[in-house]
């Protein structure tokens, strides 16, 4: 079952149990109304002392397992995922009124995982990620396009192989928000929380 549409209220009878396809139906509904790159979305990370940072980046799959991106291994997010495996997620869709927040474990998707999406890249994304080693300092653009120049002449002619320190991560919620724009800032927000009975749905307060 979808959501109505956006301007009409949320009510917790509009909601599929499971908010992964619910999830499904608003994205859905994101591409269908032409919104560009729905899937962009921020992702906040932790150090184990409770430093955020955030950043966009892109859903690159979904399903009942959780929600898929792919980042350079050595980067920022990937080191304070390896000391705390715990993220944010929102995505928003400004002409819908909509948003959704996720928030869970994160794990690392297997290297199979990561070569079969990596062959999905175009190439220059695939040699981009030869060339940047994502978060360091570098002297300036100028080291950046030598870089990929050699990875451009490294692999010519053949397949570019995925990089040993890029991969893919998942989120596996155990919390995920719905919120719709509503009228006087009334907005809905419907709460999808794990327990052990399964997916419990709370309306919270605007």
């Amino acid at each position: 079952m979808s959501a109505p549409p956006s301007g009409t209220p949320l009510r917790e009878a509009d909601l599929d149990p499971d908010p992964l396809r619910q999830f499904a139906a608003w994205f859905a509904a994101a591409q269908a109304a032409g919104v560009h790159e729905p899937e962009a979305m921020t992702l906040a990370t932790s150090t184990p002392d409770g430093a955020p940072s955030a950043r966009m980046v892109l859903l690159r799959g979904f399903g009942s397992r959780g929600f898929d991106f792919y980042t350079n291994l050595e980067s920022r997010k990937a080191r304070e995922l390896a000391a705390n495996p715990r993220a944010a997620l929102v995505l928003y869709w400004h002409a819908l009124g909509r948003q959704v927040r996720i928030e869970g474990d994160v794990a690392p998707l297997s290297r199979e995982e990561s070569e079969r999406y990596f062959r999905t890249r175009p190439r220059g994304s695939q040699l981009g990620a030869w060339a940047s080693a994502q978060s360091t300092v570098i002297a300036g653009r100028e080291e950046l396009d030598a870089r990929l120049r050699q990875a451009a002449e490294r692999f010519e002619g053949g397949d570019v192989p995925l990089p040993p320190w890029w991969g893919g991560y998942r989120v596996r919620p155990h919390q995920l928000e719905f919120w719709q724009q509503g009228p006087d800032r009334l907005h809905d927000r419907l709460r999808y929380r794990r327990t052990e009975g399964g997916w419990r749905i709370e309306r919270l307060s605007p």
